[in-house]
Formats: structure tokens, C-alpha cells, sequence
């Protein structure tokens, strides 16, 4: 925007302007050239540092989803159940086979008390105690081994439940409660990772962007009616050194980026740019018909001077405005 200035209407002939400011100076400031930043509005995506899967572990029936997508998820929280019925009837095989392998070992242990008793009447001879403490020892092996089976497919019963990899927001969840789901096929995706800002520029600008420089981040929803409203500030963390499609790709980290959804697009603010430029307070610019004018004081006096005016900005806290044509550096404005 533009500068505003009001128009002096009914105003006298340029000559007598001129003597009437020559005798109403109240001071002078010396024009000098300072270095600004140019600043370019561009769109910034929100990115997540890291999507990750949350996996079924087990084939099976989804008999239940405890999530929707936008939910808030901690590392180990529930997200689905999946159910496998043949792991209800591989367990009850299971505890079949050991009440089967605890009978025989039962057995086996009194057939070795019997040969260990007849061994020490002088009825029976060390190979049969030896034969019944072999079938003893193989028995009771038997029975270790299926006991562990067991505890593999009651893991597998525990592992139909779905968790969650890691905390952070559930972006999507493409299941249902009664979908028949294989194991490592997604339940649901979690975006877990530091919210960023994804800039693509045009190639350009590749030149002028660099790590570490300040970014201006809008307000949400701010850009659409025009109008930049700064809400935060950024940093451009990386740019990546290869040149897609004619643009530049680059990352904003935020400290807090808010709670924006993942690929939205925000306005940014980024330095693309330095220039060097006049200025001059806005109390020296005066506008007869429509023309802006400073007044220069010279080795032969003040002399009014038609100047091109741009925007306002502020130098160290002090109001400009900056002066496209007109003046030099180093020329002195006659202050009214």
C-alpha cells in the first residue's frame, strides 16, 4: 500500500511555496542508502516429518476400530482388533496335546520308580532303568516343546490387537469393523512427526534462499482477500540441492506450527533478495497538484525537488518513506 498523502488544496505558485518553506525550517536530514531485505509471498505445505503405518500383525477379521481419522493416538494405544478364529481351536489342540504329554510323563515316572525299586532288589538290571529314565527324559521334553507351542499361538492371540507405532494424529484409517485383513497390510496411517513447512520457489531465486534465514509465516487462512498478517516466525532449515520441474524445494521448521492439517497450504514471507534505498521522514514530502516534493538544501539554497515516493517501512523505529527517484545519497532534506 501506497503511502498516503493529503492533498494541499488552493496552494500558492511553486515560487512562493518555496520562500514561505525557506521561512519556516525548523531542521535537516541527510539521505543515506541502507540495505533492505526484499521479502516474496509464497505458499508453504504443511509436511510431517514422519508417516508411519500402524500394521496388522496377524491375518484375520477386524472385529474392532477404536479410532477415526484427526484422533490424537499415544505409542502402544489400541487402534484395531483383528480376530482369527483357527487360533481358538490351534489352542485348544494345544492344551489337548499337553494334557496328553502329562499323562504320559506321569506314566513315565512311575514306570522309572519301578525299574530304580526292582534295580535295588537285584529283580531287574541297570538297561531297563536306564531305558525307562530315556522315555522319562523324552516325555517330559515333549511336553516342554508343546507348552512353548502354546505360548507361540497365545502370542499370536495377543498380536490381533493392532497398536499404535508412535504418538501423534491419525491422517487415515482405510478399514472397517468385519474386513478381512492380511498381516502387514495398514490399519491406519499416524503422522508422528515435528510438523514442517514444504516451500516450492521458482528456480530464480535458488540463488538468494539459504539455511538458516528467517521466514515470516501468515496467519491461517490469511492470503485468500489479500494481505500478508505475520503470526509466527520460521527458519528454512534446508534446501534441497536439486532443481525439480523449474523450482526450488526447501523446508521451514517452526517451533510451533499449530494445528494445522497435513498438506495444508499457508502463506509465507521469505527473504529472496537485498537492495539498496532512499529514504526520507514523511513530515519532508508535500504534495502540491497531485506531485510529491522534497525540499534539498543546496550551496545556492532550498530547492523543491519532485520525488517518486514507494512504500512506508520503519528505520529503527523511526517512520520512512521510500523514495524511488529524485534524491541521492548524502543529499540534506529541508524538515518543515
Amino acid at each position: 500500500m501506497k503511502y498516503k498523502r493529503s492533498t494541499l488544496l488552493g496552494a500558492p505558485l511553486l515560487g512562493i511555496t518555496l520562500l514561505a518553506a525557506g521561512a519556516a525550517l525548523a531542521g535537516d536530514f541527510t539521505v543515506k542508502a541502507v540495505t533492505v531485505t526484499e521479502m516474496k509471498a509464497v505458499y508453504g505445505q504443511v509436511e510431517s516429518r514422519t508417516i508411519v503405518a500402524a500394521r496388522a500383525r496377524i491375518s484375520g477379521t477386524i472385529s474392532d476400530v477404536r479410532v477415526t481419522e484427526g484422533a490424537e493416538v499415544r505409542k502402544g494405544d489400541v487402534i484395531a482388533t483383528v480376530v482369527d478364529d483357527k487360533i481358538v481351536l490351534q489352542l485348544h489342540a494345544a492344551d489337548a496335546k499337553i494334557a496328553t504329554l502329562t499323562a504320559q510323563l506321569e506314566n513315565a515316572r512311575t514306570e522309572l520308580q519301578r525299574a530304580q525299586d526292582l534295580l535295588a532288589k537285584g529283580a531287574a538290571t541297570q538297561s531297563r532303568v536306564d531305558a525307562a529314565r530315556l522315555q522319562f527324559d523324552v516325555v517330559t521334553n515333549q511336553l516342554a516343546a508343546a507348552a512353548a507351542d502354546k505360548a507361540v499361538i497365545e502370542q499370536g492371540a495377543r498380536e490381533g490387537d493392532t497398536l499404535a507405532p508412535a504418538d501423534g494424529r491419525v491422517l487415515t484409517v482405510p478399514v472397517t469393523a468385519g474386513s478381512v485383513i492380511m498381516a502387514g497390510e495398514p490399519v491406519a496411517r499416524i503422522a508422528s512427526g515435528q510438523y514442517y513447512l514444504r516451500l516450492s520457489l521458482p528456480e530464480r531465486h535458488a540463488t538468494e534462499i539459504a539455511e538458516g534465514a528467517a521466514v515470516d509465516i501468515g496467519e491461517r487462512g490469511t492470503g485468500a482477500d489479500g494481505g500478508f498478517v505475520k503470526a509466527k516466525v520460521g527458519r528454512i532449515a534446508k534446501v534441497y540441492p536439486e532443481i525439480e520441474n523449474g523450482r526450488v524445494i526447501a523446508d521451514v521448521e517452526v517451533a510451533d506450527v499449530g494445528t494445522y492439517f497435513v498438506n495444508e497450504r499457508t502463506l509465507v514471507s521469505i527473504p529472496i533478495a537485498k537492495r539498496s534505498m532512499l529514504g526520507v521522514p514523511p513530515q519532508a514530502v508535500r504534495t502540491v497538484h497531485g506531485i510529491d516534493y522534497v525540499t534539498v538544501d543546496t550551496n545556492d539554497g532550498p530547492l523543491d525537488v519532485a520525488v517518486v515516493l514507494g512504500e512506508q517501512y520503519a528505520d529503527g523505529g523511526q517512520p520512512r518513506i521510500e523514495v524511488l527517484s529524485g534524491l541521492a545519497d548524502g543529499d540534506r532534506i529541508v524538515l518543515p
